[in-house]
């Protein structure tokens, strides 16, 4: 963890996460509080001349036609956060909310969207405090950014609204007044420049990235555990094939399975010969993986590539050109962009998944598991009279059919709003809402193939092991007791799972990749 300095262009996924989840500390970069000062007296000259400009003296959306009297400006945008907070549902998590209020303020401190330097302030003082404004889920339509809970965030700011602090939900006013903060009083223009974004939906999405990329790891090492309890080949991950191929995410996924497997016993290679009976190759849930599980990483990359993008950009309206002395209306906060990169992520997540529940079958399946019993039964025990695991394909099979509903694109999608005006919206909350329930779902598939893989290796003796897959055996079984009869599976599905959400099945590959 470090201190996380906002200039508005230099903020990295890993500030995000180290902000959201590990409480690190905020400031703001003096040059760039100095541009927010200096844009800031040019909006107050621009509107001392100006007849109109949307937002700032006229009203919104559909409603942009109706001047409104400079002396009712900063009544105007109090109200524009009171009637915006709409939103419904389960507040957000704690995670994703300082995400958001960092978002914001690192997208202001650009000096681009017209605000005074207080309002900014008084934002990182929220996430320095502790404080965390309450913010239901669902609301947001992915344009004109995420305008509804924008706004619930942005209450507090001025006293209103409801916040967390130290595990107790207040209003915002007394735990502005707990926290030693004042109130802002809001100035032209800054009601707008508050909840006109794609913070929510790009929050969810760095989150939601970070433990993709954690989750991939995890079915890195569940893959080769199961290889070696299913006693298959590893010459499908030789480098020269995947060389002919040269897709990086490929590459990369068949780069990590051979060092995870670097002197196992377990798994077969064509070197040795192919004995009597023995089939040759593996089914595509496993002989493919590097190129299955290589898109789905390059799904990733694409992600990555928006969200980065995004996180450093000014995503409202209308925008403050200080050089120029003008301010024009666009739409950068459109969550387009996001919206599309998210359910890409989404689709990338459900693939994992997908391959994984088949490998889990191939495992409990007499026909292709190499001699394995029926279901990973126990030794001693009676097919038929014991289930095994069984019933854990059933579960596997659950969360993988609801992940291929989910995948159907939210950005594919549009409901216009304010009478029409705002006719085409992203659906970027969705994709988001969406893409963190694939991921936990697929969490838990990859937990369950964890477990089958423990249980082959167990019947196959366990010895020959590689040192990576020996830790990742002695880790889940540190939580995770042996299995020598039936019983109910529950916890064992959450104790790997947590495993896995955790990252610490993911923090013994990347070390062993990076030896």
């Amino acid at each position: 963890m470090r201190d996380v300095r906002l200039d508005g262009s230099t903020l990295t996924i890993a500030d995000v996460l180290n902000v959201a989840r590990e409480m690190a500390h905020v400031d703001l970069e003096k040059t760039a509080l100095s541009r927010t000062i200096s844009n800031r007296k040019i909006l107050e000259q621009i509107l001392d001349n100006s007849p109109v400009l949307y937002g700032i003296n006229t009203g919104f959306g559909a409603l942009s036609n109706k001047r409104i009297p400079k002396e009712d400006l900063a009544q105007l945008q109090v109200n524009l956060l009171r009637s915006h907070a709409t939103s419904v549902g389960n507040p957000l998590p704690k995670d994703v909310v300082r995400a958001m209020i960092l978002l914001r303020a690192n997208a202001l401190v650009k000096g681009y969207s017209g605000v005074r330097p207080e309002t900014v302030q008084l934002l990182v003082a929220l996430l320095n405090k502790h404080v965390h404004p309450l913010i239901p889920e669902t609301g947001s339509v992915g344009a004109s950014g995420d305008l509804s809970p924008l706004s619930h965030m942005a209450l507090v700011l001025i006293g209103e609204g409801e916040a967390e602090y130290n595990g107790a939900v207040l209003p915002g006013k007394i735990v502005l007044e707990k926290t030693g903060l004042r109130p802002v009083e809001l100035a032209a223009k800054e009601g707008l420049a508050l909840n006109n974004g794609t913070q929510q939906m790009t929050a969810i999405g760095c989150l939601a990235l970070h433990d993709a990329d954690s989750l991939l790891m995890s079915a890195d090492a569940a893959l080769a555990l199961s290889l070696e309890g299913l006693d298959g080949w590893i010459d499908a991950f030789d480098e020269r094939i995947h060389k002919l191929r040269p897709h990086p995410g490929q590459i990369s996924i068949a780069q990590t399975v051979r060092k995870l497997l670097k002197g196992s016993r377990m798994v077969r290679t064509i070197k040795d010969g192919i004995p009597d009976g023995v089939r040759p190759q593996d089914p595509y849930s496993f002989r493919c993986s590097p190129q299955v599980l290589g898109a789905a990483k390059e799904t990733f990359d694409f992600a990555r590539r928006i969200l980065e993008v995004e996180i450093n950009s000014v995503t409202d309206n209308p925008l403050v050109f200080g050089r120029d002395r003008t301010v024009i209306s666009g739409g950068n906060f459109h969550g387009q962009p996001v919206a599309v990169a998210l359910d890409v992520l989404g689709l990338g997540l459900s693939t994992i998944a997908t391959l994984s529940e088949r490998r889990i079958s191939a495992l409990l399946d007499p026909s292709l598991n190499n001699g394995l019993p029926p279901f990973l039964v126990a030794k001693g025990s009676r097919p038929g009279l014991s289930s095994g695991l069984m019933a854990l394909q059933y579960t596997a099979a659950a969360l993988v059919a609801e992940n291929k509903l989910l995948t159907h694109p939210a950005s594919s999608d549009s409901i216009p709003t304010s009478a029409n005006f705002e006719d085409f919206v992203s659906m970027g909350p969705g994709a988001a809402m969406k893409a963190v329930r694939i991921l936990d779902n697929s969490q838990h598939v990859i937990a369950i193939e964890l477990l089958a893989g423990l249980q082959a290796v167990d019947l196959r003796g366990g010895s020959g092991m590689s040192v990576a897959t020996k830790k990742i055996y002695n880790l889940l079984r540190g939580k995770i007791r042996p299995v020598t009869a039936d019983r109910p599976f529950h916890r064992d599905i959450e104790q790997a799972y947590m495993l896995v959400k955790t990252g610490t099945v993911a923090d013994i590959v990347r070390k062993q990749v990076s030896e």
